[in-house]
């Protein structure tokens, strides 16, 4: 919908799948509106049908195993030149999901398709409070012009507070 003198309204259906049940999918609607030539995020409005499976447990899980650790985490590579994601490395994976969707919400225009290629490296910031912090290296594939676009970005994580990008 062309919104005069505002911008380009889209209205969207689409199914969100369960990452920890593959398979299981709800249905959302969203509503973005692109502001006519203005560098700013587009304004996003989404409505989920139904719940997803929850997270609570491999959330705790996964902070517990962490903070555990002698030494700060650190990968590389995710997924390998396979395909493949170990395991023990998913939950930093979709750590990674979370803050390239933020990205692209903050950098995409009409006319831009990003989409999380890899993590090339990420590593684990030592903190004083219950936080955990993670510095990422990753690979937007930018399909429209093919471009691998590398981005810096930290993500602080609580399994009670979510992330914060």
């Amino acid at each position: 919908q062309d919104i005069d003198g505002v911008g380009h309204k889209y209205y969207l259906e689409l199914e969100l799948e369960d990452v920890l049940d593959k398979g299981r999918t709800v249905g959302c609607t969203a509503e973005v509106l692109y502001h006519l030539g203005s560098t700013c995020a587009p304004d996003v409005q989404v409505t989920v049908q139904g719940e997803l499976r929850s997270t609570e447990q491999a959330d705790m899980d996964f902070y517990n195993r962490v903070r555990s650790l002698q030494e700060e985490l650190v990968a590389e590579n995710i997924p390998d030149s396979h395909g493949n994601v170990p395991p023990e490395l998913e939950p930093l994976h979709l750590l990674a999901w979370v803050a390239s969707g933020y990205l692209t919400w903050q950098n995409s225009t009409e006319n831009t398709k990003f989409h999380l290629a890899q993590v090339k490296h990420v590593k684990q910031v030592k903190r004083s409070d219950e936080d955990l912090q993670f510095d990422y290296m990753v690979l937007l594939h930018e399909m429209v012009s093919q471009e691998l676009l590398p981005w810096e970005v930290s993500v602080l994580w609580h399994p009670r507070r979510g992330a914060r990008v």
